[in-house]
């Protein structure tokens, strides 16, 4: 299954690197796409990561402390590392400055140097890294008795999260005008780092959630802690700034949020279904 969604995450970062050279996105439709998916990892972070962290930890407040941990470590990891956007030049608006701006460039900063695109690439190669985790992480729990629909959602996740960080790459370096053959090749090395990830954190974490247990409730609600920061600090501050489509925005929200209820529905319909007591207590101390 993990070899799957690895699979899976690899074809969406290199589809997602080769949008800007096959065609010609529009500004409104990425960013629908964009408050979709920060929609979905809001909901998997809150309803399916942390439960099942506090189901394997047995403490709230525990599995509290490590989604801080993964969200403050994701939010410095953003703040010191070079800005950037989810965005095309293809149906930009207006900024408050009067005129448009190219992807990854703040209204108030120069234009990136033509060698900018590296530090985006190297800082969205760590991010990919937690994405990794995430994934070997849930497939580890559902391994140990879980449900399946917590693997799928975080699945979900970093898959339809990884075409918006190689369009962000890809982007720039086009604007750059890197070589083909070089935009190719930083492509599909940023889409091997998330499977490599997973599958490096699961064949040295297998063994270490058999021995020590709490490792995996850990290790999900850091995880809820990154997908939480990748929401609320990264996706979703680029949509206050799109007044001209707040309806159909909010409603992208809203329809991420719903995948990621009815996904915590039937997770918690494969539990009744397994019969009562199938599901550990929750102490909070």
């Amino acid at each position: 299954m993990l070899t799957l969604y690895c699979g899976a995450a690899l074809v969406a970062a290199l589809a997602g690197g080769w949008l800007p050279m096959l065609v010609r996105l529009t500004h409104t439709r990425l960013q629908l796409a964009v408050s979709f998916v920060a929609g979905l990892m809001l909901g998997l972070a809150l309803l399916g990561l942390l439960p099942h962290a506090t189901l394997e930890l047995h403490s709230v407040e525990k599995s509290a402390a490590w989604m801080m941990a993964g969200f403050l470590v994701m939010f410095l990891l953003q703040r010191f590392l070079p800005f950037h956007h989810h965005d095309v030049e293809e149906g930009q608006p207006a900024s408050a400055c009067g005129h448009h701006h190219h992807p990854g460039e703040a209204p108030s900063e120069p234009a990136a140097s033509p060698l900018g695109w590296v530090g985006v690439a190297v800082g969205l190669s760590l991010h990919s890294i937690f994405d990794g985790l995430a994934l070997a992480a849930a497939v580890m729990a559902v391994a140990g008795g879980h449900s399946g629909a917590l693997g799928l959602g975080t699945a979900l996740a970093v898959i339809l999260h990884k075409p918006f960080s190689a369009l962000a790459i890809t982007t720039l370096m086009a604007a750059s005008h890197a070589p083909r053959k070089l935009v190719y090749l930083i492509n599909l090395g940023f889409a091997l780092v998330t499977p490599v990830g997973a599958l490096l954190f699961f064949l040295g974490g297998a063994p270490l959630a058999d021995a020590h247990p709490v490792w995996l409730g850990a290790a999900l609600a850091f995880c809820a802690g990154t997908f939480l920061c990748i929401a609320c600090a990264d996706l979703l501050p680029e949509l206050q700034f799109h007044s001209h489509d707040r309806v159909l925005l909010s409603i992208a929200l809203g329809a991420g949020l719903a995948v990621a209820v009815a996904i915590n529905y039937f997770a918690h319909a494969e539990h009744d279904h397994a019969g009562p007591g199938s599901e550990l207590p929750v102490h909070t101390h």
